[in-house]
């Protein structure tokens, strides 16, 4: 089933063209890799699934794009609701400087979730879910900022569950990450797949290949090539697919 579709997306910085007419759909439940090389517009496909684009000055977009078969920008959407459903985990970890706890409770206080006991539950299992809880179930008064890389961002993908997101889109979450850490990432999206839709943006294409069971490969603005994986990384319709896979550029 598809979570999310995209008509004729396309989308303007000022003048400047940086997504040309899109169509895409995303199925649920699935991880859904978006490949390309810098300055490809990857990050900004990503920030328009959650509108997070409209907080950017002269930024326009054409072309719609439906969540569960709604349309994001419908005259009754509420942005606040579409950012909660739609998640995001950003390149760098961006912890606030506050307890581990805290930080996870952030957005339930927010939403006006005051009693103790509820918002200790969901945190635990929050932190149970992005595989934290284990090594700082004893610490959980202690900053967040003590964290290791590695933990800081999985904290933060803990603060972006709690408040429940059906999807949850990753901006290269593992670029700042040594490989050990780099490893639990991806190890946590393959579980959590089971319960929310994941895109994720990537440079590294090993790790496309390696988690996501649907990959788009996008190159200056525009959708070259959309696929099963395992069908794009080795039999591309594409040459120019072919050719960023395979080293020619990039």
């Amino acid at each position: 089933m598809d979570k999310i579709t995209t008509e004729d997306l396309s989308l303007y910085y000022g003048e400047k063209r940086v997504i040309s007419s899109i169509n895409l759909s995303i199925l649920e439940n699935n991880i859904t890799a978006i490949i390309g090389p810098s300055g490809c517009g990857k990050s900004s496909f990503l920030r328009c699934l959650n509108r997070m684009n409209d907080l950017i000055l002269n930024s326009r977009l054409t072309g719609k794009i439906f969540l569960d078969g709604k349309d994001i920008h419908g005259n009754n959407t509420d942005v606040v609701e579409i950012r909660r459903k739609v998640g995001m985990v950003f390149q760098k970890p961006n912890p606030f400087p506050k307890s581990i706890y805290d930080n996870v409770a952030y957005g339930l206080r927010i939403k006006g979730i005051k009693k103790t006991s509820q918002v200790s539950e969901i945190v635990e299992k929050s932190l149970v879910a992005s595989g934290l809880f284990k090594e700082v179930k004893d610490e959980l008064h202690k900053s967040a900022m003590e964290l290791s890389g590695g933990q800081q961002q999985r904290l933060c993908i803990a603060r972006a569950l709690a408040i429940e997101p059906e999807v949850l889109l990753m901006d290269e979450p593992c670029s700042a990450l040594d490989p050990a850490s780099t490893f639990k990432i991806e190890d946590l999206m393959s579980e959590l797949k089971k319960s929310y839709t994941i895109i994720i943006v990537t440079h590294n294409m090993q790790q496309a290949a390696r988690v996501s069971d649907w990959t788009g490969f996008l190159y200056l603005g525009e959708l070259i090539e959309f696929n099963e994986t395992s069908k794009l990384f080795t039999a591309p319709r594409e040459q120019l697919t072919e050719n960023y896979i395979t080293g020619r550029f990039g």
